[in-house]
C-alpha cells in the first residue's frame, strides 16, 4: 500500500473512531441504487443533527474489530456490516431523522435484471401508440382493444411482482407507456444504540402500543400470582377482595357471626325487596343528575337566545 492510501485509510479509521466515540445512535441504512447527487441532497438534508459516513466493508470491519478489545459492544454493529451499507451518526429524534433519510427519493425507469421493489401495475386506458404494436402487448398477456386508432389497454395488468426480476420485454413495453415504476433512495436496515442493534419497525410503535403491552403483562402476572397464591403488587387488591367474599361467605354460613357488612347483607338475602329499595335513591339520584345537566344547557340556550338584539333596539 503506497503512503497515500495508508494516510486515507488511517484518516478514515480516525473519523469512525470519533464519531462513534461522539454519537450514540447509528441509523445503518442501504444505498443499492442511491446516486451521488441524491447522496449529497441526503447530507444536506441532515445537516445539523447528523453525519452521513460511507466507505467500504473491508475498511469499517477492519476498524470496528481493532476497538472490540476496548468496547466489545461495538460487535453488534459489526455483524450490520453486510451488502452496500452506510452509517448516519445522530443526535437528533429518531423519528424525525428516519423521516428525513427516507424521504429522499428519486423515481427511476425499469431496467432489465433488476430486481422490483414494489409492484408494478400498469393501468387500464388508452396508450396513443398505434396498432402495430398490438402483438408486443399480446406477447406479455396485455389485453388490449384498437379504439380511435390507438391501442386501448382494457384492464389494469400486474405486471411484475415485488422482489422478482425484470425482464427486458417488461422494461421496454414500461419504458414506451413512460411509466417509471421505481424509487430509489436510501433504506434502513437496523438501528444502533448504545450498544443494542433493534429494526427500524421498533419506531413505530407509540404511547399508546407501550401502555397497551403493560397492561396486558400486568393481567398476566396478576393472573398468575392468583393462580399460585403468590402476592404481588398487581394482585394484592384481588386478593383482599377475593379474601372479603370469603368471609361474608363464612359469615353468612355462620348465623351467630356478625358484622355491619354483613348483617346488611343478611337482610338484603332474607328480603330481596330491600335491594331494590335501595337501588331505587342510588337510580334517582342518576336520573336527577342527568336532569340537572339538561335544565342547565336549556338555561344557557334561552339566555344566549335572550343576548340577541333586534334590528331597531
Amino acid at each position: 500500500m503506497s503512503g497515500e492510501g495508508r494516510t486515507k485509510k488511517e484518516a478514515y479509521f480516525t473519523k469512525l473512531y470519533e464519531l462513534l466515540d461522539e454519537y450514540k445512535t447509528v441509523f445503518i441504512v442501504n444505498v443499492d441504487n442511491v446516486g451521488s447527487n441524491q447522496m449529497h441532497q441526503i447530507r444536506q438534508n441532515l445537516r445539523g443533527s447528523s453525519v452521513v459516513l460511507m466507505g467500504k466493508n473491508t475498511m469499517v470491519r477492519r476498524a470496528l474489530r481493532n476497538v472490540l478489545a476496548q468496547n466489545p459492544s461495538y460487535e453488534a454493529l459489526l455483524n450490520t456490516v453486510v451488502g452496500n451499507v452506510g452509517f448516519i451518526f445522530t443526535k437528533g429524534d429518531l423519528k424525525e431523522t428516519r423521516t428525513a433519510i427516507l424521504s429522499n427519493r428519486v423515481r427511476a425507469p425499469a431496467k432489465a435484471g433488476a430486481i422490483a421493489p414494489n409492484n408494478v401495475v400498469i393501468p387500464a386506458g388508452n396508450t396513443g401508440m398505434e396498432p402495430g404494436k398490438t402483438s408486443f402487448f399480446q406477447a406479455l398477456g396485455v389485453p388490449t382493444k384498437i379504439a380511435r386508432g390507438t391501442i386501448e389497454i382494457i384492464n389494469d395488468v400486474d405486471l411484475i411482482q415485488a422482489g422478482n426480476k425484470v425482464g427486458a420485454s417488461e422494461a421496454t413495453l414500461l419504458n414506451m407507456l413512460n411509466i417509471s415504476p421505481f424509487t430509489y433512495g436510501m433504506n434502513i436496515s437496523a438501528v444502533y444504540d448504545n450498544g443494542t442493534v433493534f429494526p427500524a419497525s421498533i419506531l413505530d410503535i407509540e404511547d399508546e402500543d407501550l401502555v397497551k403491552h403493560y397492561a396486558s403483562a400486568v393481567a398476566q402476572v396478576t393472573a398468575i400470582s392468583l393462580a399460585i397464591s403468590f402476592p404481588t403488587v398487581a394482585a394484592v387488591p384481588h386478593l383482599v377482595v377475593n379474601g372479603y367474599k370469603d368471609l361474608l361467605a363464612v359469615g353468612i354460613a355462620l348465623e351467630d357471626y356478625s358484622f355491619e357488612a354483613l348483617d346488611r347483607i343478611k337482610e338484603i338475602l332474607a328480603d330481596p325487596s330491600k335491594f331494590a329499595a335501595a337501588a331505587a335513591p342510588v337510580a334517582e339520584a342518576s336520573g336527577a343528575a342527568a336532569a340537572a345537566v339538561e335544565e342547565k344547557e336549556e338555561e344557557k340556550e334561552e339566555s344566549d337566545e335572550d343576548m340577541g338584539f333586534g334590528l331597531f333596539d
